[in-house]
Parts: structure tokens; sequence; C-alpha cells
């Protein structure tokens, strides 16, 4: 079963899909086979994963027609800049072995050079009006930087992918997305980031929450499954990541069952308020030193 969401362009995307950040190349092309054989229909990817020609292995590999596949991935800050993204673009599909992009996105705003970002997602909105992508959107944008570039831009952004979970819900975000007819995606959908290397201090996984897991045992269901229920029934999209078969096929099996209100607003009040990653404001991504190899 596979479950949409509208986007503001009149584009059906997959409300569930499946990401494969932080999973290598060589587990990358079978975890997406595994998934697709699963029902995923949504693939989630970037440049700075080094994993896209992987996931186009594993398309192909899966058997599942090409049109039957939401493939989403991200351009790189390095590759930010009208005509560098635009290179950005060939160099993905060449790795995906596509023509055509389902969703192509700025993966961060990058504030400290934002003119590189309005270039950047410039070309993202000729891609669209020259057909190579089906949309476009942003990852990591926060309110004032998705105001920042609606005065600079056309076209509103269809997906705003955050960081979002039970211990960080970024309302602010939510709203701000609401307001612009945005969909908001989720990634660290059941809290995974707060293991992220390099950030945060007295790590918890929400995995272990007391909460969740009373309301996983009364739906006979993984604390997993419960959170990724709650992000859909909110209207999110989400995009968890395994390469363990079990849990890629536990994590798609959230279709037949419905968290009640009372147990929706005892997960939204668990948000701590704390980002697990890196703060798109604080962090100049351009300091990471990630240069995107050519296809």
């Amino acid at each position: 079963m596979t479950e949409t969401i509208l986007l503001n362009n009149g584009v059906r995307m997959p409300s569930a899909g499946f990401g494969v950040f932080q999973s290598a190349p060589e587990e990358t092309a079978i975890a997406v086979e595994t998934a697709l054989k699963a029902g995923y229909r949504l693939v989630d990817t970037a440049a700075g994963y080094g994993n896209e020609r992987e996931v186009g292995d594993g398309l192909r590999r899966s058997g599942v027609d090409r049109n039957d596949v939401f493939l989403e991935t991200k351009v790189w800050v390095s590759d930010y800049g009208f005509d560098e993204t635009l290179h950005a673009f060939d160099k993905s599909a060449s790795k995906f072995g596509v023509s055509q992009i389902d969703l192509l996105i700025l993966h961060q705003p990058m504030p400290q050079h934002f003119d590189r970002t309005i270039g950047a997602y410039r070309a993202l909105e000729r891609l669209l009006a020259d057909g190579k992508v089906c949309a476009i959107g942003v990852s990591n944008f926060m309110p004032h930087h998705l105001a920042a570039l609606r005065e600079h831009t056309e076209i509103v952004p269809a997906v705003n992918q955050v960081e979002l979970h039970p211990y960080f819900t970024q309302p602010a975000v939510q709203r701000a997305n609401a307001e612009l007819g945005v969909v908001t995606q989720a990634w660290s959908p059941i809290g995974g980031i707060t293991f992220y290397p390099g950030w945060g201090e007295n790590r918890v996984s929400v995995l272990e929450d007391a909460t969740i897991g009373g309301i996983a045992a009364v739906h006979s269901k993984t604390a997993a499954q419960v959170m990724l229920r709650w992000h859909l029934q909110q209207g999110r999209s989400v995009i968890p990541k395994s390469t363990n078969p079990d849990r890629i096929v536990q994590n798609f099996d959230v279709f037949e069952f419905e968290l009640d209100e009372d147990e929706l607003t005892a997960i939204d009040a668990l948000d701590r308020g704390v980002r697990g990653g890196p703060d798109p404001d604080l962090v100049d991504p351009m300091t990471f030193d990630v240069e995107i190899a050519e296809s």
C-alpha cells in the first residue's frame, strides 16, 4: 500500500519513503532493492551521501518500473550557483541512470553564502520549467530562510525536509511550511539523528521513550512504527533509514493502524526543542570540505 501527498504543484509524492543517509555505498543497492520489493515507492538520497549510483543500481535490481518510483535527491553546497546547480542535476541524473528526477532539493540554506543559495534555487526553477525535474524544494530551511528565499525567487518550494521527531518537532518550521503550502518531510523521523556524529551531548534514543513504548504495546507495534504513524497522521512525509531487512519491512508497515487523539497529543508533548544535528544558522557547510564527483 502506498499513500500519497499532493504537492503544491499538483505532483503526488508517496508519503512514506526510504532514506539512505549514512548508508555505505556497498550496502545501499541491496537496501534499496529490499525497500522497493517491500512496497516503498519513494527513495531519498543526496549527492553528498555518495551513494546515488547505488540507489540507481538498487532500483534496477528491484525490477520495479522506474515510472513507479519517486526519486529524490539533494544538491550539495559545493554545487550551489546557477550554472553549478544545472551541472549538479546532470551529475545526479547520470549516477541514477535516469533522465528525470522527481524531486530535487537544496541540501542546506547556507545563510553565510546566501547569494549562491539563491542562484542554486533559480537553477532548480529552470530545471522544473525544462521538465528535467517534477518538483523542487529545500532542506533544513528555517522560517527566516524560507522568507528570504521567497523574496528572490518565483516558485514556492514543494517540500522542506528537516530534522523532525518526537524530541524535536520544530513547530515554527511546520507553521511556516503550512502557510506556504510546503510539505514538511521529516529526516530522522524516529530520532536516530540523536546519534549524529559530532553534535549533541547526553545523547538519548527516542526509541527508548516510555510514552512511545506504552503506545506501541497497546497497538502491538514497534516504537519506530508508532513514530512513523504519528508523522503520517499529522500530514508529514517520512524517510526512515535502515539497512536491516526486517526493519526496512517493519518501517513500511504503518498504514493499517491509527493513533487516537490522546496518543498523538502525548507524543507531541515529548518535544524537548533540542536539535540533534547541526544548526543551519551556525554551521557553514562549506567548511565540511565535500566535493561531488563527476558522474
